[in-house]
Parts: structure tokens; C-alpha cells; sequence
């Protein structure tokens, strides 16, 4: 779900695009689930994932970049932000 990758930190996650609102789930298929509000087309839900994992971090959203899974559930994202300070926030918001 969440681990040291290179000079930051890399966030596993499960997106359910299309929900009521944006969100942090509980974990699914060992990676945190993510509501996203946004519907799958063009994009749009990984900008609003993008932004609201920058937000939930603090971070601008030049900051965090999707790693992999761009058309997948399944998106690995890349956080510029050290691995135990991203840890100490993460489990202010999850419910793992």
C-alpha cells in the first residue's frame, strides 16, 4: 500500500471512479481503495485522484505522479515526499 520508492515514497491504490464523492476506503485486494468522484473517461479520474492525494498529503499536485496504471483500477502512485512522513499522514486518514 505504501512504500520507500526512490527519493519518495510509492502509494498502491484500488480507484472506484464514479463514487458520490472522493474518499479513502478501506483496503481491497491489498491496496488502499480510493473513491474517486470523477467518471473513468478521458482522464478525469486520474486528475482528481492526482489532486486529491496531493491534497490529502499537502502536496502540490506537481508533486505526485501516477506511476503506473492508467487505464487499470490498480495505480501505483509516485509521492516526492520521504517514505516515513508520508507514513505518519497516511494512517491519519486510512482505515486499514
Amino acid at each position: 500500500m505504501i512504500e520507500p520508492y526512490k527519493d519518495g515514497t510509492l502509494l498502491r491504490l484500488y480507484i472506484q471512479p464514479g463514487a458520490r464523492k472522493s474518499g479513502w476506503d478501506k483496503v481491497f485486494d491489498d491496496r488502499q481503495k480510493v473513491k474517486i468522484k470523477a467518471p473513468p473517461r478521458d482522464g478525469e479520474a486520474n486528475e482528481e485522484l492526482i489532486s486529491f492525494v496531493a491534497k490529502s498529503f499537502a502536496l502540490a499536485k506537481s508533486k505526485v505522479s501516477l506511476v503506473r496504471g492508467n487505464t487499470s483500477r490498480q495505480k501505483d502512485l509516485y509521492l516526492e515526499l520521504d517514505y516515513e512522513e508520508a507514513l505518519l499522514i497516511f494512517k491519519t486518514f486510512t482505515t486499514n
